[in-house]
């Protein structure tokens, strides 16, 4: 077992206008969460803080020359940032390991991937184009021109720092608009080491800025804001129905991914040794702590309770440990308050009528007795009413409802609000292509899970949200479609004569 050495406490204050603004003496102070050591420390934004940082994005795009870079020069930037993100990525992946208690190795993984979508984001910036229209008549010719949006606002949750924000950054970018980052509270240190990054490449100026600080101080005027055009926010579905609501005043565009509870549906011809695999990884990758993680399990009854008794055995292999542990395969909850929420839905289900097969109890002990650190844990015999089923926990555990065919899988799949992702696991490819066609989610995997790639728009249905990030439509969002119609010739339109001139 390999364990990396913890590295110095890290300062961060904000960043507007193409430099780093010296930390405040009001901090927020990052305690790991594996170990209880200080990582880190971040500015305490205030309102005013975040007002700024707009007034200084809205100039960037209102004055500065970013909007009117020809869109290859705009891509040439992101690609010689993606350069820079790969020099440093070991660097980015441990702060982003340490601040969120991930597994270094998942953590190398975000940086690759976030690394990816920045080169994706620069090929479509690259050919970003728009429509002639040359067959309207003899004497009218017209465009259809795409132009950036104007200010983003872009609110990034704790679980994947990094990752999220290039589902975002990048193709807002690209698209010529500029932007204003509100990270998670306590792991905000990669967004601000990437806009460092944005302007090593050559970024202007106020083009990127990044306000820390509590979302309640410094995200609110992100929604309020009539100076911004756009707010892209990830995070709980609560909390985005309020961003909502602050955002009613300004009229202004909303890009919403918000909460999930993804099914894994797997049927009796599924390749079962492969299925098994799938459910394991898509519960408990990133310890749960996902979005689209696929904590319900929807098993077909002829094969559930060997299935089950095989997701056992396997859960109790899986490593836990700490975030810089190279052996560590899951690691503990973002922080104490949330490790009590999970162990509570737990409790919650025990009542309910729910069956802990393993699991269920937060690890104790030399190697996690100071972290919040949560057993891998299934629940058999949950009821489709119960909130266990309903309500995603954000943790690593797996719920375990049966099914009898094809349409109680369906009904099942699509009975609770959410509609962000689901797996399905079957060798029928009829069946596969049936449930995919009828499940009410905005990615719906067949034979794997939690996959994707930059060219493959995400976002939700239902209490999920509304908007798409990366692939063409992630694009497309940050821009505005225009209209250009010109007459070319003499007018062959009759307009009335009110003027009373002569024709």
């Amino acid at each position: 077992m390999s364990t990396i050495e913890a590295t110095q406490i890290r300062s961060y204050g904000h960043f507007i206008g193409g430099r780093s603004v010296p930390p405040s003496d009001t901090v927020v102070e990052r305690v790991g969460p594996a170990d209880g050591r200080v990582v880190a420390t971040f500015t305490a934004g205030t309102r005013a803080d975040a007002v700024d940082a707009i007034a200084v994005a809205r100039e960037a795009f209102d004055e500065g020359e970013w909007p009117r870079w020809t869109a290859m020069d705009r891509g040439r930037a992101l690609l010689r940032c993606a350069g820079l993100m790969r020099r440093d990525e070991e660097r980015l992946a441990r702060i982003d390991a340490e601040e969120s208690g991930k597994p270094i190795t998942l953590a190398r993984g975000d940086v690759g991937a976030s690394i990816e979508l920045f080169e994706y984001a620069a090929a479509l910036a690259m050919t970003m184009h728009g429509e002639a229209h040359t067959a309207l008549g003899e004497n009218c010719t017209a465009m259809v021109v795409r132009e950036p949006a104007g200010v983003v606002g872009m609110i990034i949750p704790w679980n994947f720092p990094l990752l999220l924000l290039a589902q975002k950054l990048p193709f807002a970018l690209g698209a010529g608009c500029t932007a204003v980052v509100k990270p998670a509270e306590v792991t905000s240190g990669t967004a601000v080491e990437l806009a460092r990054l944005l302007t090593e490449a050559g970024v202007p100026d106020g083009v990127v800025n990044v306000v820390t600080g509590a979302g309640s101080v410094v995200g609110a005027p992100l929604a309020e804001s009539s100076l911004v055009d756009i707010l892209s926010f990830t995070g709980s579905t609560e909390t985005g129905k309020r961003i909502v609501e602050a955002s009613a005043g300004s009229v202004k565009r909303l890009s919403m991914e918000l909460g999930g509870k993804a099914a894994s549906v797997v049927f009796d011809d599924a390749d079962l040794d492969d299925a098994l695999d799938g459910v394991l990884f898509g519960v408990f990758f990133n310890q749960g702590e996902c979005c689209v993680s696929g904590a319900r399990l929807l098993v077909q009854d002829s094969i559930a309770d060997a299935f089950v008794a095989r997701l056992v055995e396997a859960a109790g292999r899986i490593t836990v440990g700490g975030p810089l542990d190279e052996a560590s395969e899951l690691g503990p909850m973002i922080d104490a308050g949330h490790l009590e929420k999970v162990l509570g839905h737990i409790d919650a289900a025990r009542r309910d009528g729910a069956t802990v097969l393993t699991g269920g109890a937060r690890l104790e002990g030399e190697n996690w007795g100071r972290g919040h650190f949560v057993a891998p844990t299934i629940l058999d015999g949950v009821a489709a009413e119960s909130a266990a089923f309903q309500e995603e926990i954000f943790g690593p555990v797996l719920t375990v409802t049966r099914f009898s065919d094809v349409d109680h899988a369906i009904r099942l799949a699509n009975a609770t609000e959410y509609g962000l992702a689901g797996s399905i696991w079957t060798k029928n490819i009829d069946k596969a292509l049936r449930v995919a066609k009828e499940m009410r989610s905005g990615r719906v995997w067949v034979n794997t899970t939690i996959d994707g790639a930059p060219q493959l728009p995400a976002g939700g249905m239902k209490q999920s949200g509304f908007g798409r990030e990366m692939g063409q439509a992630g694009f497309d969002e940050f821009t505005d479609v225009k209209t250009i119609q010109i007459r070319t010739g003499p007018r062959t339109r009759v307009f009335p004569n009110w003027t009373g001139g002569t024709r």
